[in-house]
């Protein structure tokens, strides 16, 4: 042993806790041996430059002060835990002369950060700035993986990994030395701790343990980074209008609170489209701005829209402007916008621009606020319909749309009870200014007047429930609406409205109001056997109100009650309409059975059937209005259709449903739709069944039979395939039909797609193949979509 030397043997219970700083395994194991004049000195110049809030604690078998050599050596089980790092060894050598700390036999530290690394050797200064290492393997925090035969550590933030491996995937338990999904294999990785950049130079990436792509050198964020500046992944698509095109996406993190992205794309038949997008966000909220255009090579292979675009312009330039944000007032309110203009119709949803490609988009700017029980909605839209015709004679969708300027609705329930019940309001108001008129001559039905129209709607109800000592519930009901209207028609919608009705009711403004004097009864029975439970419950309901203001006048719009579909979830409604537009009125009674049942084994059922009937006044679902609403819908005669649903579950995933609409008189089937449904950890499956009877007075006259079915299997642990299809029974054709695999793991995933689609009218057939690779912390490649027509 060496002169002048100690030992201290402890047998794992030497156990040392003080203030240290930068040197802190120095100033740890010189405070060992304190009481000599020399150690006392050392540690008096590093007090001079520790924090006085890092503490250390060094635990090992013995502790060995060589004062010859000036080494301090712990030996044996070594574990240091310095400012929420630390270092585990079988061995640890500080030389105060050099100020180097040599590490060895199974060395691990783990830095505050959570990054691992282990070695069998590591020889780094004691501020752990510089050093080098053999054999080294780190996983970050985030599972990101390096592995090199050596690397060097300088200036405290630059490390250099010789012969290195970089990967996202986590090593497999039962085989570790089996080579990743995915790994670069480097002759260099170059790590900036300062710039939070890692540099491969020289480096292959391969697949599967197959290398398949040279990269001379590359640079991406370290994986502590959310946000830095540089080139994102590339996408290819293909469309057969455009061409092949490709798109390169560069990010620009300009600051922690907004950011910009360029993309350059180009089609191999349209040429060049720049798109840009600035995105900044707030405390309460965000934004951002979308801007994009292309000068077309072929504009020859859009249809030109002459009357929007004029006469001399060849249909080159095409572009858009979009914006969305939202923002949260206070806790109470947000306020928010999603905006797009563009050059024609259809410009986002041909060059598929992210966000704004939607068939129906919506621009809107908005009001809403909810608390407690008040909500409040205040909204401007218009509806933008990106359809492939672009003609100049207005028989498109989009331009006949209008302008909601604006919708308002606010519901509000008192805290207090009213007599007992509860009583609630509700207020709705619009006002529509549309250009063209929308109409459908061949079926005799307007679906939108052209000119201005505004509707101002007020409603209140009240209602209590009575448990009898039987445990029949009783619920009386008080309900009253009112709302003022408003018609500014122009003179082809009134010439329009004349050629199809003989009503000369054609007023500009009028006042309507609906009082309804309810009562619903109900009497839950439980049956309970041994493993099962039962409940059935009759429901009974009557509704007197007068008859609705203004039944069968044409010239009343009706712009948001033209959906209406009567089946089980709508028997019991008060008002059957879908919006305010429309009221039901007369004396009406609801008359149905609930049933629901639960048994041990897991199994559960319901079902519910029943029918309406008018039983005075004028019948509001026979009275015609613009839309023809209400006809064929199994309501415009006294009896109504039958309608009911059943359905069931059961434990071992199977599920099925099954409603429909009946005739009241030979009880045929009007409406009916079947599900079916398995699914558990390895197969999921689905299919579907509608049918829909022809309802010539509401727009079809043909009779719609539609299945569907869908299917998904787990191949193996990370690979699936799925495919789905729907067929037309009364066309006798597949309108569409798709499948796809896989694949799907911790750091790869790997999706393929085909699928075709096929006009109803012409039976063109559109083919799309879609594909998307995701490696995990290097970024996305594909396309989402794309599509080839024959």
């Amino acid at each position: 042993m060496a002169s002048e030397g100690a030992v201290l043997n402890s047998g794992r219970l030497f156990r040392l806790s003080l203030l240290c700083g930068v040197s802190g395994l120095a100033c740890l194991l010189a405070s060992s041996f304190a009481g000599t004049p020399a150690l006392a000195q050392n540690l008096s110049d590093l007090a001079q430059r520790v924090p006085s809030d890092a503490q250390m604690l060094l635990e090992s078998d013995t502790l060995v002060y060589d004062n010859d050599r000036q080494t301090v050596t712990a030996i044996g089980g070594v574990q240091i835990d310095y400012a929420g790092n630390r270092l585990v060894a079988e061995r640890v050598e500080y030389d105060r002369k050099t100020q180097r700390l040599v590490a060895s036999g199974k060395v691990e530290i783990v830095e505050s950060s959570g990054t691992r690394i282990s070695s069998e050797h590591i020889d780094i200064t004691d501020d752990f700035a510089d050093g080098f290492v053999n054999a080294l393997h780190v996983e970050t925090v985030d599972k990101t993986y390096f592995a090199a035969e050596s690397a060097e550590r300088m200036g405290g933030m630059l490390t250099t990994f010789h012969n290195g491996v970089y990967t996202a995937c986590e090593p497999c338990e039962d085989k570790p030395d089996k080579p990743a999904i995915w790994r670069i294999k480097s002759q260099s990785i170059i790590w900036n701790s300062q710039k939070k950049t890692i540099r491969f130079q020289n480096s292959n990436f391969e697949f599967f343990g197959m290398p398949i792509a040279y990269l001379p050198a590359f640079e991406i964020a370290d994986p502590t980074v959310k946000r830095k500046s540089g080139f994102l992944f590339p996408s290819l698509s293909y469309k057969s209008r455009l061409g092949v095109g490709a798109s390169i996406p560069y990010y620009f993190a300009l600051s922690p609170t907004y950011d910009l992205t360029v993309k350059g794309n180009y089609y191999s038949k349209q040429g060049f489209l720049g798109e840009a997008e600035w995105r900044q966000r707030f405390n309460n909220g965000e934004y951002n701005l979308k801007i994009a255009g292309i000068h077309q090579q072929n504009p020859d292979a859009f249809k030109i829209d002459t009357e929007n675009r004029g006469e001399n312009d060849d249909n080159k330039f095409r572009g858009m402007m979009g914006t969305q944000g939202r923002f949260a007032i206070n806790s109470r309110w947000d306020f928010g916008w999603d905006v797009l203009l563009q050059t024609d119709k259809n410009f986002s949803r041909t060059y598929d621009i992210e966000g704004f490609d939607d068939y129906v988009h919506r621009s809107e700017v908005y009001l809403t606020g909810l608390n407690d029980r008040n909500y409040f909605d205040l909204r401007g839209m218009k509806f933008q319909i990106q359809e492939d015709i672009l003609k100049s004679d207005g028989s498109g969708r989009d331009e006949k749309q209008p302008w909601v300027l604006p919708s308002f609705d606010y519901a509000y329930i008192p805290d207090a009870s009213l007599a007992g019940g509860q009583l609630s309001f509700n207020v709705n108001a619009r006002a529509i200014s549309r250009d063209r008129l929308h109409e459908i001559p061949g079926n005799e039905r307007i679906l939108g007047i052209s000119g201005e129209s505004g509707r101002l709607t007020a409603e209140a109800e009240w209602k209590r429930s009575f448990i009898t000592d039987g445990g029949m519930v009783l619920t009386p009901l008080l309900a009253f609406q009112a709302d003022a209207n408003y018609l500014d028609a122009s003179s082809g919608s009134l010439d329009a409205i004349n050629q199809m009705a003989s009503s000369d009711d054609m007023r500009s403004s009028f006042f309507r109001s609906m009082a309804t004097l309810g009562l619903e009864w109900r009497w839950p029975i439980l049956f309970s056997a041994t493993a099962s439970s039962h409940v059935l419950e009759p429901v009974a309901q009557l509704f007197m109100r007068p008859n609705e203001d203004y039944v069968g006048g044409l010239a009343v719009p009706n712009e948001d009650a033209q959906s209406f579909v009567f089946d089980a979830s709508t028997l019991f409604e008060r008002d059957k309409f879908s919006g305010y537009d429309r009221i039901e009125g007369g004396t009406r009674a609801n008359i149905g059975m609930r049933y629901v049942a639960s048994f041990d084994n897991g199994w559960s059922a319901n079902a519910l059937f029943g029918q309406s009937y008018h039983l005075g006044g004028e019948n509001s679902f026979a009275a015609p209005d613009l839309v023809n609403v209400g006809a064929n819908s199994g309501l415009e005669s006294d009896r109504s259709d039958y309608v009911g649903m059943v359905g069931f579950s059961a434990p071992n995933g199977i599920s099925a449903s099954l409603s429909g609409r009946f005739d009241e008189e030979n009880f045929n089937v009007r409406r009916t739709e079947a599900k079916l449904g398995y699914s558990d950890e390895v197969v999921s499956l689905s299919a579907r069944y509608a049918f829909i009877e022809k309802q010539p007075d509401y727009g079809f006259t043909q009779d719609r039979h539609e299945a569907s079915f869908g299917a998904s299997t787990q191949l193996a642990d990370n690979w699936r395939i799925f495919g789905s299809g729907t067929y037309d029974l009364e066309e006798k054709l597949l309108v569409k039909n798709g499948i796809g695999f896989g694949y799907a793991d911790e750091c790869f995933t790997f999706l393929m797609t085909y699928s075709q689609s096929r006009d109803r009218v012409d039976r063109e057939v559109s083919q799309t193949v879609g594909f998307n690779i995701t490696f995990r912390t290097l970024g996305d490649f594909g396309s989402s979509s794309a599509s080839l027509v024959q």
